[in-house]
């Protein structure tokens, strides 16, 4: 029992660390990036996009050092479940989200290209480290095309300029240097814990991934997207989960496969894979509802409430199937 607590001592610790670097780090890099030259919109595209995976990104990392590579994958994939089912349908429960066009038509493409073809990495069982640097790579012209086409994202910018104006560049590089030390020892810090606490109660480090550390990195997204709605700024909302859950596909699972090659259960695809995929189409299928029922409002449309709770019981209903697939030996 001793053991058991210092483990989920470590996890809890861990991801409180890994939210706090990875805040610091963001602030650091989008500062520093600032004093550089660099634009805000740019900053806001690219460094503040990635930065905020940074957590899942340095745990899945560790995990695949650690050789625990089926953690980074449950990570990634639990991340994503609980950016669609959790973070927007409990938003989506406060107030409806308003979704714009071109989610729709840029976002909603490349997400479900993405998925499938993550989908097509994960059917043999093995993530090898060639697959994992080509969905890495695919990162670079994602970027590239943001920053192209997003023109001038005033509200980003605005942001980044007002969060960075008062930072010197002492102060940018010691919150950049503390931020990233603070998540390297927090992801090794959760990986252990994760992994002590996989082993006493006798279930793998993937469902561990799946539910644990998910659910803790993106109880932040859950407080910052709660907190929005209730004063009336949850415009973004439904966007940021789309960039999130790129991100997640495209780096996190990518940074562990990419160390070495994960061999995957079938349970990955056939039970965790399969369920983040219908709920990425459903997340599409509703956005394109919304945006083609409310006409009248030129270029977007709203989430409803009634669309949250679906997406939460979703949710709920992924956990239950887990819950019951798992086979504990204590």
């Amino acid at each position: 029992m001793t053991t058991l607590l210092i483990a989920i001592m470590a996890l809890i610790l861990g991801i409180m660390g890994l939210v706090l670097g990875a805040d610091k780090f963001v602030v650091g890099s989008a500062a520093a990036a600032r004093k550089l030259g660099i634009s805000p919109m740019v900053v806001g595209l690219t460094i503040v996009s990635v930065g905020t995976s940074a957590p899942e990104i340095i745990v899945s990392i560790n995990a695949a050092i650690d050789g625990a590579g089926e953690l980074a994958v449950g990570n990634a994939i639990g991340s994503n479940l609980a950016n669609i089912g959790l973070v927007l349908g409990v938003t989506a429960l406060i107030a409806p989200l308003p979704v714009k066009q071109h989610l729709l038509r840029e976002e909603s493409p490349v997400l479900l290209v993405v998925t499938l073809i993550v989908g097509f990495c994960l059917f043999d069982g093995v993530l090898g480290r060639m697959e994992s640097i080509f969905l890495a790579m695919l990162t670079i012209p994602l970027l590239i095309a943001v920053v192209k086409y997003k023109g001038e994202n005033n509200a980003t910018a605005s942001e980044i300029e007002t969060d960075t104006a008062e930072i010197d560049t002492k102060t940018a590089i010691f919150w950049f240097l503390g931020g990233l030390t603070v998540l390297l020892v927090s992801a090794k810090t959760t990986v252990w814990g994760a992994r002590e606490v996989a082993v006493y109660l006798g279930i793998s480090e993937l469902v561990i991934g799946l539910t644990i550390i998910a659910l803790g990195t993106s109880l932040p997204e859950l407080a910052a997207s709660i907190a929005s709605a209730l004063k009336g700024h949850h415009d973004i909302a439904v966007g940021n989960v789309f960039g999130s859950n790129l991100f997640n596909l495209l780096l996190v699972m990518s940074a562990a496969g990419a160390i070495s090659p994960i061999n995957l259960s079938s349970d990955v695809f056939l039970r965790d894979y399969m369920s983040m995929t219908l709920m990425t189409v459903l997340l599409i299928v509703f956005v394109a509802q919304a945006i083609t029922k409310e006409t009248y409002i030129v270029g977007s449309g709203t989430i409803s409430r009634r669309v949250g709770a679906l997406f939460l019981v979703g949710y709920i209903v992924y956990y239950g199937i887990l819950w019951t697939s798992l086979n504990f030996v204590r």
